[in-house]
């Protein structure tokens, strides 16, 4: 998959559980988690492509490639920027922006998260089973 437009970030964005978008800032595409943000996408040209979420010990090595720099105002938090499409391959970009998205989950509170747990759909075997005693008999019509 190439990631080279904002349309295809958010194509793959929204596929995290629960992800959802908002346009903030008057020009930015922002992608979030329990109100969090995980990635933003400016909507006009910018200096940045892409600004994610890094961990600790892949902010310092993401930063001394080319094409990558510390985010502004973000940096702080181990933010990063991507100043064009093009500076990481497609597959190691969808692998930081998941990276992103699970680093920026596992920060909020424990009861969000067991929210979020919670509000995904459940199958058809996970329904609980009703006990004979409580079954209501049926209507003879």
């Amino acid at each position: 998959m190439s990631i080279n437009s904002v349309d295809t970030i958010r194509k793959l964005c929204l596929t995290f559980p629960h992800a959802t978008e908002h346009v903030q800032w008057g020009d930015d595409l922002v992608f979030k988690i329990a109100g969090k943000m995980f990635a933003v996408a400016p909507l006009i040209p910018a200096r940045v492509f892409l600004t994610i979420k890094a961990g600790d010990e892949s902010f310092g090595e993401l930063t001394e490639r080319p094409g990558i720099i510390p985010a502004p105002y973000l940096a702080r938090a181990k933010w990063v920027s991507l100043e064009h499409a093009d500076a990481l391959p497609p597959a190691e970009l969808a692998s930081l922006l998941r990276t992103s998205y699970d680093l920026v989950v596992a920060k909020l509170p424990a009861k969000t998260r067991a929210s979020l747990s919670a509000a995904k759909p459940k199958s058809k075997s996970a329904r609980p089973v009703q006990s004979a005693r409580k079954r209501k008999p049926a209507r003879r019509k």
